[in-house]
């Protein structure tokens, strides 16, 4: 008689049970991918097989739930692909649970100490994605100031205005200009300024108005800049600005201000109106601010790590890399939350979040074990059922033995 068959059947039932064990242990960890066993029968040039063993142990790499965290740190994947961890013995691994934490010198490591990969920002906070992927590292270094070149005002002229004389302009007289409106600009070193903008309806010309400024503030021994003349804006009969190039829309000042405030500005009206109705600045805003130090990290869906400083400035750190493979099941784990690449999964394929098969990062949130307990206890009380069953066989063929042996 043969044992062979049931002892297979056993040693089978024996890695059933232990995948599902293996499956209930991590229900609760982050990112991680259950697996199963799959049986194939044994044969040996006879109608009666040989029993069963293990063909493969396939993991199942379903989305699991995302859930909301209360750390901005804490990163999901909403879709497909892995993160890439530089682990600390220099090998590469990926992993979906993108639970970070950020250490003294600015690196951004998991619990285990390795290193999220991806694309780094220069100087200026540009990402160059699509380039060679290294250990992103957050530089906790102040932001510097930085001087006004660009002031932008969208506003309303009343077109019902009186006409005035230019020449007669004068700050500190209210019935010398039209209308006025003031911007905080910065200079080289961070120091706001008040800039103080007047508008004065040409009396000479038809739909024209003068501009003139007038600067203040700063240092102690920061002079007063008055009677600025920053140009002219010319309004089309319907009351739009022209853009005809007979009038700049970008008005340079060119240099003003002692070396030490180093203020140049360039002016853009675009969009400014001149309609019969009140006087009235739709929005403005400039490039300039003050220095600034770092006071935490935000991380965007497409990955991109931002440095946010205390002049509420932001500026680019990188950009988080995510990684696909044409057979994810092809991977081989290694544990503490890693796989690595093998010949059956193919090379990585890397990219920015969102790209070719690349799902998007959700931030403050974590992917939840795509175990399902429900299923998993079914399977367990029926790989139960055949252990039983097999350790039958074995004690049936037994007394069958035993009885040969009595005769």
């Amino acid at each position: 008689m043969s044992f062979s068959q049931a002892l297979s059947g056993l040693n089978a039932q024996r890695e059933k049970l232990g995948a599902i064990g293996n499956n209930i242990a991590n229900s609760q960890t982050v990112g991680f991918k259950s697996s199963d066993v799959q049986f194939a029968d044994v044969f040996a040039e006879s109608r009666i097989g040989l029993g069963v063993r293990t063909a493969a142990v396939l993991q199942d790499f379903s989305q699991g739930n995302i859930e909301s965290s209360s750390r901005n740190m804490d990163l999901a994947i909403a879709g497909e692909g892995f993160f890439r961890f530089q682990q600390p013995n220099g090998e590469v691994g990926y992993s979906r649970n993108g639970q970070l934490t950020m250490t003294a010198n600015g690196r951004l490591v998991n619990a285990q100490g390795a290193q999220i990969m991806g694309y780094p920002a220069d100087a200026a906070g540009n990402v160059q994605a699509g380039g060679a992927v290294q250990p992103l590292l957050v530089d906790a270094t102040g932001l510097a100031a930085n001087a006004t070149t660009q002031l932008n005002v969208q506003l309303n002229l009343d077109s019902g205005q009186p006409g005035m004389n230019p020449a007669a302009f004068d700050a500190g007289n209210g019935s010398t200009y039209n209308y006025s409106t003031n911007a905080t600009v910065f200079d080289s070193q961070g120091n706001a300024r008040n800039l103080n903008l007047y508008f004065i309806k040409d009396e000479g010309a038809v739909n024209a108005w003068q501009v003139r400024g007038r600067l203040s503030g700063g240092p102690s021994d920061a002079q007063v800049y008055e009677n600025l003349n920053l140009g002219s804006l010319a309004f089309n009969q319907n009351g739009t600005l022209q853009t005809d190039g007979s009038t700049p829309l970008n008005i340079n000042t060119g240099e003003f201000g002692t070396a030490f405030e180093n203020l140049g500005i360039a002016f853009n009206f675009q969009g400014s109106t001149q309609f019969a109705e009140s006087s009235t600045v739709n929005d403005t805003n400039q490039n300039g601010y003050a220095s600034g130090s770092l006071v935490g990290i935000t991380i965007q869906d497409d990955g991109t790590i931002m440095r946010n400083y205390s002049n509420e400035q932001s500026l680019a750190a990188g950009q988080v890399a995510l990684v696909s493979f044409r057979n994810p099941e092809g991977l081989k784990p290694e544990g503490n939350n890693l796989w690595t690449s093998t010949a059956s999964s193919g090379q990585e394929l890397v990219g920015a979040p969102g790209t070719g098969l690349r799902g998007l990062i959700q931030p403050s949130a974590t992917e939840t074990s795509n175990v399902d307990l429900a299923r998993e206890l079914v399977d367990m009380i029926v790989a139960q059922r055949a252990y039983q069953a097999n350790s039958q066989t074995i004690s049936t063929q037994d007394e069958l033995l035993q009885t040969i042996i009595n005769l």
